[in-house]
C-alpha cells in the first residue's frame, strides 16, 4: 500500500501503485493539483499596492513592467505619468484665455449672439494672435460665432 505525501499541503494519502507508474498520484486533491499547475506568482498593484497573481505570459506582453489590478488603477497611473509637458499634445500651457476671461469680472455672454450657455463658449483673440493673453485682446464667442467670425469675418 503506497503512501505518499502531497507536494503541495504534505499531507500523506494513499496512491494505486498504477498511478504511480504513470507518474501520477502527486496531490492529494483537484485543489492542490490546481495549485501544482499553476506558474507565475503573485506581484503588486503598481499603484495601490494590491496582491494580484500574474502568468509568465503576463510578463512576456507587460511593455512597461508594471501591473495593475484593474483597468482604472492603470488609467490613472497613465494619466499621472502622461500630463503637462510629458504628453505629447502639449502645447506649453498656453491655453488658459478661459480663466484670464473668467476671472476678468466681464459678462459671461457671446460678444455676437448674446448666448449665455457656458458649455459653447470659447474665448476669442480679436487680433488673431494666440500668444497675446492681454484682457483688451479676448472676448466670449459661442462656437457658431467664433467660426463665422474666422471664416466670414465679413457677415459678423
Amino acid at each position: 500500500m503506497p503512501i505518499v505525501s502531497c507536494k503541495i499541503c504534505e499531507k500523506e494519502f494513499y496512491a494505486k501503485p498504477n498511478w504511480l507508474e504513470k507518474g501520477w498520484g502527486k496531490f492529494c486533491s483537484r485543489e492542490c493539483q490546481y495549485k501544482g499547475q499553476r506558474n507565475g506568482k503573485f506581484v503588486y498593484c503598481n499603484r495601490c499596492g494590491v496582491k494580484i497573481w500574474r502568468t509568465p505570459k503576463d510578463y512576456k506582453n507587460s511593455k512597461s513592467g508594471k501591473f495593475f489590478c484593474t483597468k482604472s488603477c492603470q488609467t490613472l497611473w497613465r494619466n499621472k505619468l502622461y500630463s503637462g509637458p510629458r504628453h505629447p499634445l502639449w502645447k506649453g500651457g498656453e491655453g488658459l484665455y478661459r480663466q484670464v476671461l473668467a476671472k476678468s469680472g466681464s459678462l459671461i455672454a457671446c460678444r455676437a449672439c448674446g448666448n449665455k450657455n457656458e458649455k459653447v463658449l470659447v474665448a476669442h483673440h480679436k487680433d488673431m494672435n494666440r500668444k497675446n493673453k492681454n484682457l483688451e485682446n479676448l472676448e466670449w464667442l459661442c462656437r457658431n460665432c467664433h467660426f463665422l467670425i474666422h471664416h466670414y469675418p465679413d457677415l459678423l
